[in-house]
């Protein structure tokens, strides 16, 4: 059964069989042993835990495995039929995969209406989904001034200026033991200045140290970034200490707010929404229920002229196949495969590997391999053309589907994706990640149900009514383009009741710490 058609009818089933070529069952619920499946000619032999696998066939060992109708791993001794696959059965070693550029590419279907939200439109023309004064600091040591500046606005502090989200405090670990120039700088300058670019801050004040490597000047050069209105900047060395640097700061932000507070929200095309696409804490459903739910929601995003940013080079790793087939041109394609290889030199260098096991989280849940998470990841994208391929933090020009390459892990990967233009970001997680961002919005997508009822203070949309029986993938991908919309618009994501995002904040750090 393809993902995209669980729905209704599954309502009684024990495992759910992704494609009539599959291999394996997934188990959505725990299965005992000698349990038979309803509508399979199949007994289990093993406890099955809920998300798990289980042997359709006999499979011989060194024989391969597929799941989504794709090789997801290769037997390590033979497995009977209704067995468990799972760790102690299955692993990953390198394969050849077609890359057949193109050969997927799709017209592009116009939208039967245009659809608009209520955002923020900036004097540049760009539109913004949220209001934010940030205080950005350009190397740690001016972080705690950050913090104590963005304090001083906590509580009611802003009740004369409702139309300002907040004041929020952009703080990280680095901007200094590094080399002033290189590959390692110049990434972390570019992640800065997406974030004082980003039209959900209406003001920015940038503030150093003075003696870091990140020399504020350095970066506004290399950047062509200019103080202005929008961006003031200060060093706490040339203010005369810490105090001084956060009386200044303070009356600073006192001097913007009112400016910042003249903005209204009035209705503008969805084409302005840019989704960054994330999926941590993922278990066995992420790929049948939540991620392929947010891909039918990106895929009516994209008719609508949106943009949707898929990321995490490593937990696409073979998956990007899929991809590149449906890249428009070859050069595009090429592009994502350029990236695979960096990926894989890179982690060789630093005596890894590509083909690696999931994070505990994920094999508890269900998942053996990097390449059963990658084809579930690969499901947030819809069924789009790949319409161009970024590096890390660089801004996103292009409409449609965009990937970009980042780390897996998540909060390094979302601020990459902020960095280039995302103003709203959609997380899928089976465990249960409780990640926010600022200062785009956060909106999060649990896989199953027990999970939602048990974390339903955190978790936006219930994806698991897919697995229940009661909604089908397009209905939920509807639900999730209007909250979506919504959020845009102004309503606040749980993240955001929680206060999450100022922490959230972790540039990807390239190179040798001095």
């Amino acid at each position: 059964m393809p993902a995209g058609s669980i729905g209704r009818s599954n309502s009684a089933q024990l495992a759910i069989r992704l494609s009539p070529n599959d291999d394996v069952l997934i188990a959505t619920r725990d299965i005992k042993p000698g349990t038979a499946i309803p509508g399979e000619q199949l007994v289990s032999t093993d406890a099955i835990p809920a998300g798990h696998k289980m042997a359709v066939h006999a499979i011989a060992s060194g024989a391969p495995v597929r799941r989504y109708n794709q090789i997801i791993g290769f037997a390590t001794r033979d497995i009977a039929a209704g067995q468990h696959i799972h760790l102690h059965n299955m692993a990953m070693h390198d394969f050849q995969r077609d890359y057949d550029f193109c050969a997927d590419v799709r017209p592009q279907q116009a939208p039967a209406e245009a659809l608009t939200f209520n955002g923020i439109v900036r004097a540049d023309g760009r539109v913004a989904t949220r209001n934010y004064i940030g205080i950005v600091s350009s190397v740690n040591c001016s972080a705690t001034v950050c913090r104590q500046i963005a304090d001083a606005f906590r509580g009611d502090a802003l009740a004369d200026f409702p139309n300002v989200d907040g004041i929020v405090s952009i703080t990280h670990k680095t901007g200094c033991g590094m080399a002033s120039a290189g590959e390692g700088i110049d990434l972390l300058r570019r992640v800065i200045a997406g974030y004082i670019r980003h039209p959900n801050f209406a003001a920015v004040v940038f503030i150093g140290l003075g003696c870091e490597s990140n020399q504020i000047s350095s970066l506004l050069g290399a950047e062509n970034l200019h103080e202005s209105e929008r961006l003031h900047t200060m060093t706490i060395q040339d203010m005369g200490g810490t105090r001084k640097t956060i009386e200044e700061g303070v009356q600073l932000i006192r001097s913007l707010l009112p400016r910042a507070n003249q903005v209204s929200r009035q209705p503008v095309p969805i084409s302005h929404i840019t989704v960054g696409l994330q999926c941590g804490g993922s278990d066995g459903y992420s790929g049948i229920s939540a991620n392929p739910a947010l891909g039918a929601a990106m895929d009516i995003l994209v008719r609508h002229g949106g943009t949707a940013i898929l990321s995490e080079t490593p937990e696409i790793y073979g998956a990007e196949h899929l991809l590149t087939r449906r890249a428009i041109t070859r050069e595009v394609g090429e592009k994502l495969v350029q990236r695979i290889h960096w990926w894989e030199d890179y982690t060789q260098r630093l005596g890894g590997e590509m083909n690696n096991n999931p994070s505990p989280g994920n094999k508890a849940g269900g998942l053996t391999t990097i390449l059963e998470k990658s084809l579930g990841a690969v499901a947030k994208a819809g069924t789009s053309n790949l319409s161009d391929v970024v590096e890390y933090a660089q801004p996103v020009q292009s409409h449609g589907l965009v990937f970009m390459d980042t780390p897996g892990y998540d909060p390094v990967s979302a601020t990459g994706q902020v960095a280039g233009g995302a103003n709203v970001i959609c997380f899928t997680t089976g465990r249960g990640s409780v990640y926010g961002c600022k200062p785009s919005p956060s909106i999060k997508l649990a896989t199953n149900s027990l999970m939602y009822q048990r974390m339903s203070e955190d978790m936006d949309i219930n994806c698991g009514q897919i697995l229940d029986g009661g909604k089908t993938v397009q209905e939920i991908g509807q639900q999730i383009f209007q909250r979506i919309i919504e959020v845009a618009s102004g309503s606040r994501s749980k993240s955001e009741e929680h206060g999450f995002g100022e922490d959230e904040f972790a540039p990807w750090v390239l190179g040798p710490t001095m």
